[in-house]
């Protein structure tokens, strides 16, 4: 078998980097320290012993769970990259020959996140020191809203009508109730119907980050989270988003909350649209279609790939560390061009 030596392995880091390493530039850029307060509050819990192996580092960890975001992998092939791409191994500071995280260990640690809920705060921390950068949300903002899809449930009808009424299915044994997921619902879009969450956004036009974000069922309708999600510091108080978001409510909201609205209006059989008011949607749309640059990118990276993860808080943590990993590659993009 042939061997090969640390020339060899530098020799093969420096044909990759003449290739274009992306994940040399967020090394460079992002502060990677500024998260380890809030994810050891989160993972504080005493030892039993002092004795036994120590832990991986918790930014190592974290890490890993913002590659698996941004390359869409399950915590299997997560492993088994870190093992074989260099790229990986680098970004994260394993040297050959040092412990990589199992998938056990992935998943034991994104569950810990998940359950203190602290993936929003990171969320946060990271707004925080985009704005301190430089990055201040400009221009106004854009409301939108995207379908994540699970893996569909098989349940009889009377076991997914107890679900929606919230009753205990007595029928499932402890084995089985773990496997249910029994958060995620039905929604209909363009005719097809979906399974799953539904991820609700804000970005700000001028650098097209995500400032603010809420992950709900797939059958809450799109109004239904709308004003909460907007930013108030913005430098601008224009309000983009498509006609799902337009209501006597929603309008009233906006002009009690001091916002200048750009919704998409929408006809009816009864009232078509006017010439003038089909002309003001296009206006509007060369702006609010911005948003659609943050779901393609996401798309782009997961395929057609379905979001594994059983219940809110799981699959909340999971939408919640995209939403991260896609600011984090966006912040490495503008700050390198």
């Amino acid at each position: 078998m042939t061997q090969f030596g640390l020339f060899d392995y530098h020799k093969r880091l420096s044909r990759i980097d003449k290739a274009g390493d992306p994940l040399i530039e967020l090394n460079k850029v992002v502060d990677w320290e500024q998260f380890r307060v809030l994810i050891n509050r989160a993972l504080e819990k005493p030892r039993k012993s002092p004795a036994g192996a120590k832990g991986y580092d918790p930014i190592l960890l974290f890490k890993i769970l913002i590659l698996q975001s941004l390359y869409n992998l399950s915590d299997e092939a997560m492993e088994y990259q870190i093992l074989d791409r260099y790229s990986f191994s680098r970004f994260l500071g394993i040297r050959e020959g040092s412990k990589v995280p199992d998938a056990t260990t992935i998943f034991r640690f994104r569950d810990e996140l998940a359950k203190a809920g602290v993936v929003e705060l990171l969320f946060t921390q990271f707004d925080q020191f985009l704005r301190e950068h430089g990055f201040r949300a400009q221009k106004g903002q854009i409301v939108d809203a995207s379908i994540i899809r699970v893996p569909t449930q098989r349940n009889s009808r009377e076991e997914n009508e107890d679900i929606k009424a919230g009753t205990p299915i007595t029928s499932w044994d402890e084995p089985k109730r773990r496997q249910k997921d029994t958060d995620a619902r039905w929604t209909k879009k363009n005719g097809k119907a979906f399974f799953g969450y539904k991820n609700h956004v804000s970005i700000d036009v001028g650098h097209k980050f995500i400032r603010s974000y809420e992950v709900t069922d797939a059958s809450v309708h799109d109004s239904q989270v709308f004003t909460e999600l907007l930013d108030p510091e913005n430098t601008s108080n224009d309000v983009w988003a498509d006609s799902a978001y337009r209501s006597e409510e929603s309008l009233q909201e906006l002009a009690q909350q001091g916002f200048q609205e750009h919704l998409q209006l929408k006809g009816n059989r009864h009232r078509k649209l006017t010439d003038e008011e089909r002309q003001a949607n296009r206006t509007r749309s060369k702006i609010r279609s911005r948003v659609e640059h943050v779901f393609g990118v996401m798309a782009m990276r997961t395929g057609s790939t379905l979001m594994r993860g059983i219940g809110m808080v799981r699959i909340r943590a999971k939408i919640g560390l995209r939403n991260l990993a896609y600011n984090v590659s966006r912040f490495a993009l503008l700050a390198t061009a």
